[in-house]
């Protein structure tokens, strides 16, 4: 209910899913009265979609321990609570992050062996994508929960892209082993000793080189990294636009390479990677960007779905048992 462009683009999305996925149900949660409008107008008459009414919203700028105390019947409370009783398998969410996380963590708990949960989003990459965590549910992370972080990153990025093995590297200022701060040292160090494929440190400007599958760093470093990615996408459209207008053959050399701008924007879309998992949880919540449209919040079911059939959370609790084996 408190994403930017309101519930209409969530049924729209909930639409294209339910004409994607014949075996797929889903639970709208929120005002009964504004969603049953939307669904009767957008859906029609479908046995797969119900409405679960809640008489509160988190809005975005509350703190998310206000939201745990005091919007107990809020819809994304609710929506949790589905998740944890069995009648919802995952959670996914477009409101206040913070609580998100918070009330995520105190209803659905941990999985054994995860200190803390982590914000991993997939990103486009040379060659296919990459998954990068944590990109800010924690300002600071010890070597374990790097460790742990790379297992969970690991876990979800051969699901979602069918890598038996994925690489894995730890983001770092430099790619010797006496570069960085202790704990990026001793992450590597377990890394190294594990079963999974670690080939090392990787600077920033190497995150979309192709040359890791998996990214991991603490949550400041990686929120830094992620809004200073979407700051440079911004600057090189601006620059963009402004030498294709800055006169009438400018304009004419747009025309003609309209179909390549087309084709890059298409590719560089935002909305195609739509939807953070929060890993690390007894269950799968799935976070889409505040202001996302019908495409992207779509997109962000679409990667619910992927690590429902996969079972991730299980698949996490069993590496982490076989790595502290």
């Amino acid at each position: 209910m408190s994403g930017d462009l309101g519930a209409d683009i969530v049924v729209r999305a909930a639409k294209t899913c339910l004409d994607r996925h014949s075996n797929l149900e889903l639970i709208l949660v929120g005002n009964e009265d504004e969603l049953i409008g939307h669904v009767t107008r957008i859906v029609g008459d479908d046995a797969r979609l119900k409405v679960k009414n809640a008489t509160e919203v988190v809005g975005m700028s509350e703190s998310p321990a206000d939201a745990l105390r005091k919007k107990k019947d809020s819809s994304m409370r609710i929506a949790i609570d589905l998740v944890k009783d069995g009648v919802a398998h995952a959670v996914v969410s477009a409101g206040n992050t913070g609580a998100l996380m918070a009330t995520a963590k105190f209803v659905l708990k941990m999985l054994p062996g995860i200190d803390r949960p982590a914000i991993l989003a997939e990103l486009p990459a040379i060659g296919g994508t990459v998954h990068m965590l944590d990109l800010g549910a924690n300002i600071a992370s010890s070597p374990e929960q790097l460790f742990q972080f790379a297992v969970m990153g690991s876990i979800v990025t051969s699901d979602i892209r069918r890598i038996e093995r994925p690489r894995v590297a730890l983001l770092n200022i430099g790619v010797e082993d006496t570069k960085g701060h202790g704990s990026v040292r001793e992450a590597a160090s377990l890394l190294s000793e594990s079963s999974l494929n670690y080939v090392g440190f990787i600077e920033g400007n190497e995150i979309f080189s192709g040359k890791a599958d998996v990214v991991v760093t603490d949550g400041f470093t990686g929120n830094v990294a992620l809004k200073t990615m979407e700051g440079t996408v911004g600057l090189a459209s601006h620059y963009l636009r402004r030498a294709f207008t800055r006169n009438v053959f400018a304009k004419l050399q747009a025309l003609i390479a309209r179909p390549v701008l087309r084709s890059l924007a298409i590719e560089m879309d935002s909305r195609n990677y739509n939807g953070a998992s929060l890993v690390g949880l007894n269950g799968i919540v799935i976070k889409s960007h505040g202001s996302a449209d019908s495409h992207a919040f779509q997109h962000a079911i679409e990667t619910a779905l992927v690590e429902v059939r996969n079972q991730v959370p299980q698949k996490i609790g069993i590496m982490l048992q076989r790595e502290a084996a």
